[in-house]
């Protein structure tokens, strides 16, 4: 059975370096005969979770949380995969305020009446963009981390990338940092981050496929 993966990216902006560096990862998972799915969080509504808990009692087939926009397809496809890669732009050294949103409402997979440990063992691949080489990228990761951790999910660790814990790309020339407008994404053209991309989701796959075949 081919392993289902989906990509969320936190970027306000659409066709921006984040949504490319996912695009990137999700078809290099499609050539290993991965089923992929990405989704942007610039052309989607995911409000901000109002803490009204609604998901730990109240929780019904089509309906895990009280709010009405885009989550609950987001929860489905998130829950049907077998590998979730957070992909935020760094801002302020940290993940962006889209991403953090859509965090705070998977508390819908730890609390909930039904959905409640659904993400257990699964696979959490984190990717990160910065405009610089060194511009907040752990920061970032450690945040996706910290949720895959809290959701009981197995984050993805590769040693030999720019970043141990996550895929790491930089928007500028070289990660110098300077603007070149010719430049539309520039992720394209940072090799070792695009090789931190291949690398996560090659041990994205090599983890939920054993996985696969304990539970087989």
């Amino acid at each position: 059975m081919a392993l289902k993966i989906v990509g969320i990216s936190g970027s306000p902006v659409k066709d921006g370096n984040v949504e490319a560096l996912l695009k990137y990862m999700l078809d290099h998972a499609a050539r290993q005969g991965a089923t992929t799915e990405g989704f942007n969080l610039s052309r989607m509504d995911i409000a901000d979770c109002t803490h009204c808990n609604y998901c730990i009692k109240r929780q019904k087939p089509g309906r895990y949380c009280s709010q009405d926009d885009s989550g609950q397809m987001l929860y489905e496809k998130i829950e049907a995969a077998d590998i979730v890669i957070l992909a935020s732009p760094v801002y302020f050294m940290r993940l962006s305020g889209r991403m953090a949103a859509l965090i705070d409402r998977l508390r819908v997979f730890v609390f909930g009446n039904l959905a409640g440990g659904k993400l257990r063992n699964k696979i959490g691949i984190s990717a990160a963009v910065a405009w610089g080489r060194h511009g907040g990228f752990e920061t970032t990761h450690l945040s996706h981390i910290a949720a895959f951790l809290t959701l009981e999910m197995i984050p993805v660790s590769v040693h030999h990338c720019i970043s141990p814990l996550g895929a790491s790309s930089v928007a500028s020339r070289e990660g110098t940092g300077l603007f070149d407008a010719s430049i539309r994404h520039g992720v394209a053209l940072d090799e070792p981050g695009l090789h931190s991309g291949r690398a996560m989701i090659d041990r994205g796959l090599e983890l939920a496929g054993m996985i696969q075949g304990h539970n087989a």
